[in-house]
């Protein structure tokens, strides 16, 4: 029976979401069921075998949607294999290095036993929402600094590690 795994996700723009989808396809070629779900949007986690929770990074704190599922789901996730990432550096250092969690991520990791965090570049296109987003732009720093193949390479790890649970 293919393990059924929740990908809860908190995005401004997009981008992360896109991260998310992305995760969601290698898991799902890898022979799991796989929802991906603004993390907003989920009401319960008791239909899912495995959740992966991902969130922008904004002024050194995860996306507060992605700060918010982790609190109200906390008691439910407590008892489930569960991987978080972050995506945001506006340059190729999450490429170059490992980033370790945000402080607010570490905590939350620590708490419900978390299995592994990564970092991803992050994007941020023209058009983009808020005002710290748009100053971004205008400082020429924004651009799509997320690696694919590394988020693909990350998502069969965890194919394969659920596979061994």
């Amino acid at each position: 029976m293919p393990t059924n795994v929740l990908i809860a996700y908190g995005t401004t723009n997009g981008s992360t979401a896109e991260i998310a989808e992305t995760i969601a396809e290698v898991l799902r070629k890898e022979g799991l069921t796989v929802e991906a779900l603004p993390a907003g949007s989920v009401r319960s986690v008791a239909a899912y075998d495995a959740v992966v929770v991902g969130g922008g990074l904004y002024a050194g704190h995860w996306h507060k949607d992605a700060r918010r599922f982790v609190r109200r789901h906390r008691k439910d996730l407590a008892g489930r294999p569960l991987w978080f990432f972050s995506s945001g550096p506006l340059d190729p250092s999450a490429s170059e290095r490992d980033i370790p969690p945000v402080p607010g991520v570490k905590r939350a990791m620590a708490r419900l036993d978390v299995r592994e965090h990564v970092t991803f570049g992050g994007c941020l296109r023209e058009g983009a929402k808020g005002w710290v987003a748009r100053m971004i732009l205008r400082n020429g720093r924004g651009g799509d600094f997320r690696d694919f193949e590394r988020i693909e390479a990350w998502a069969v790890r965890i194919a394969r590690e659920q596979a061994l649970v």
